[in-house]
């Protein structure tokens, strides 16, 4: 049994607070990993603020990458000493959608992501005393350790530091993954990004580097719409200087509206405005995560009419084990961004302060360092 230091989730809607919990030894298929650095993620703040209801108590945190320290009977993917980089989604390799290779849509990720518990029902968080306190998408990474399933790590060349390499775990793979993925955007068409923060940014960013002109970027916050342009933005339009986003996009767009319409903020509203900023036949890709009562309007006559794709992208269609590590590969050689991703470095005690800079729209990315 370890100790580490965790930021617990008590109640929706409190802070966190950083607590010393009791740490259990990886069981059979098992992975314990010393954690170097997890990205602050509007999912995280979902949960905070009760928008995706979780069981709680609980260890947030689902970005994040650090050091495996030991690892459990049967495990074969990693040994200690090895880097890796934490999935949300550990496909379980046989439900229907794993063996068609979708492993983003895996029914036992989903279910054990409702649970709050690894594969089996395991807790290994406990405080001192014995209260389980629950996982959070099989990952829990606000801590100095965890313990995850052996499916959920992803070994990683150990030159790329582990701050940058624990954004791929989630932000740079969700958009990477739905423009390349999801939306397969071929180059010179046009692309629309509503909702720059640290995933759409990597949506700019891979629209660019597939080839798209122009890449419009749509954001309230004139310092976010500054940053897409560093991640290959050709145009930029502020929401908060106009009511019209839709027609300032079909404006720059020959009057027909963008290719490809990628909505990262989870909005109804936005939703809405990205499917009106695609053209007739379009395609229109919903990449931010909306809490679950909401519903969105669109024309019902449109959806005939102008036949336009309107498809969502979860964790960008992505498969782990080949995104990640390649990812990895472009950054290291000067393709992809990522050292711009990072706007603050926190203390795990900083946590909250984390959350506040990214309720107030301050940050691209912040990330908790865990010293690992």
């Amino acid at each position: 049994m370890s100790r580490v230091r965790a930021a617990v989730l008590e109640e929706a809607g409190r802070r966190l607070q950083v607590e010393e919990l009791e740490l259990e030894p990886p069981g059979p298929g098992e992975v314990m990993v010393r954690l170097a650095a997890a990205g602050v993620c509007h999912s995280d703040l979902h949960v905070i603020e009760g928008d995706l209801p979780v069981p709680l108590p609980a260890v947030l945190g689902h970005e994040g990458a650090g050091v495996v320290e030991a690892v459990g009977e049967g495990v074969t993917r990693v040994r200690p000493g090895d880097h890796v980089v934490l999935s949300w989604i550990p496909g379980c390799g046989r439900c229907y959608y794993c063996r068609i290779g979708r492993p983003e849509l895996c029914d036992e990720a989903a279910r054990l992501q409702v649970a709050g518990t690894l594969p089996g029902g395991a807790l290994r968080l406990r405080r001192p005393g014995g209260a389980p306190v629950h996982h959070f998408l099989e990952v829990s990474c606000f801590a100095e350790a965890t313990v995850v399933p052996e499916r959920g790590v992803i070994p990683v060349r150990p030159d790329v530091p582990l701050d940058r390499a624990a954004l791929v775990g989630c932000a740079v793979t969700t958009g990477w993954g739905a423009v390349v993925h999801t939306a397969g955007v071929r180059p010179g068409s046009s692309v629309a990004v509503v909702g720059t923060g640290g995933v759409g940014l990597n949506v700019v960013q891979a629209a660019a580097l597939s080839g798209a002109w122009p890449v419009i970027a749509v954001d309230r916050v004139p310092a976010k719409l500054e940053l897409a342009r560093q991640f290959g933005a050709t145009h930029t339009v502020d929401a908060s200087r106009t009511s019209d986003v839709i027609g300032a996009v079909v404006d720059l767009t020959e009057g027909r509206g963008a290719d490809y319409a990628f909505e990262v903020v989870g909005r109804p509203e936005t939703i809405a405005s990205a499917y009106g900023m695609a053209r007739k036949g379009g395609t229109v890709v919903v990449v931010g995560v909306a809490a679950p009562h909401l519903e969105v309007g669109i024309n019902a006559f449109s959806l005939p009419s102008q036949s336009k794709v309107l498809t969502g992208s979860w964790y960008g269609r992505s498969v782990p084990e080949v995104d990640i590590p390649h990812i990895l590969d472009l950054y290291m050689a000067g393709r992809l961004k990522l050292d711009e991703l990072i706007s603050r470095r926190y203390r795990l005690e900083e946590a909250n302060e984390a959350f506040d800079a990214l309720r107030a729209g301050e940050v691209a990315r912040g990330v908790l360092l865990l010293g690992g």
